[in-house]
């Protein structure tokens, strides 16, 4: 089945484009399994994945995936060096207590990672900010501040500054736009950062 007949989010069809079939693959925080079914069925991958809740855990194993409980802030320094292919996280990384630790634990037991976060610094959120003084509520970012599961808000700038910090490579980025449209790729980091609602890292340790 064809990437665009499996799904409507862009994001996970971008995220699937990057994975190279038949690899193996681990998705942390993989919620009902998505983007697992999809890439087995689309991309023939070995597919794992962990997810802390047991609600999202019942639906996986319902799809027939391999996924076991467990919590990306402390379980993934049960995995070997370079176990897995590709290691995701698809926006969830705001939702860890420590970002760092954990994108650091995905390059080591993956050869690559592919990260996926909704862009804090997009200027829907900054006029939600500036003009109601209010937290912002956004189709990316669609939860009220008292029942966020969000604990870690960052925007594009932000992630590359990580990045960096843990030495990553960045070997492909996509920004998308609230339509879901593709914001230009040669554009620089401070136009990504306004008007990305959404952005997918392809990275590799450096």
């Amino acid at each position: 089945m064809a990437l665009s007949e499996y799904t409507n989010r862009i994001d996970l069809k971008l995220v699937a484009e990057m994975v190279t079939p038949g690899s193996r693959v681990l998705d942390v925080g993989c919620g009902d399994g998505e983007l697992l079914a999809l890439l087995a069925d689309t991309r023939q991958v070995d597919a794992r994945g962990i997810e802390l809740s047991r609600e999202g855990v019942a639906g996986c194993v319902a799809r027939g995936l391999s996924v076991i409980q467990g919590d990306a802030d402390t379980d993934l320094f049960e995995y070997s060096d370079d176990s897995f292919d590709y290691v995701i996280l698809s926006q969830t990384i705001q939702a860890t207590r420590e970002p760092r630790v954990v994108l650091e634990q995905m390059l080591r037991i993956g050869r690559r990672a592919i990260v996926s976060f909704p862009n804090f610094g997009h200027w829907r959120m900054r006029g939600q900010v500036f003009f109601l003084g209010r937290m912002p509520v956004t189709d990316a970012l669609p939860y009220s501040w008292w029942d966020t599961p969000n604990i870690h808000f960052c925007t594009i700038r932000d992630f590359v500054t990580l990045c960096d910090e843990v030495g990553a490579v960045k070997e492909r980025a996509v920004a998308l736009n609230a339509a879901g449209g593709k914001v230009g790729v040669s554009a620089p980091w401070w136009f990504w950062n306004l008007f990305g609602a959404q952005a997918v890292f392809l990275l590799k340790r450096g």
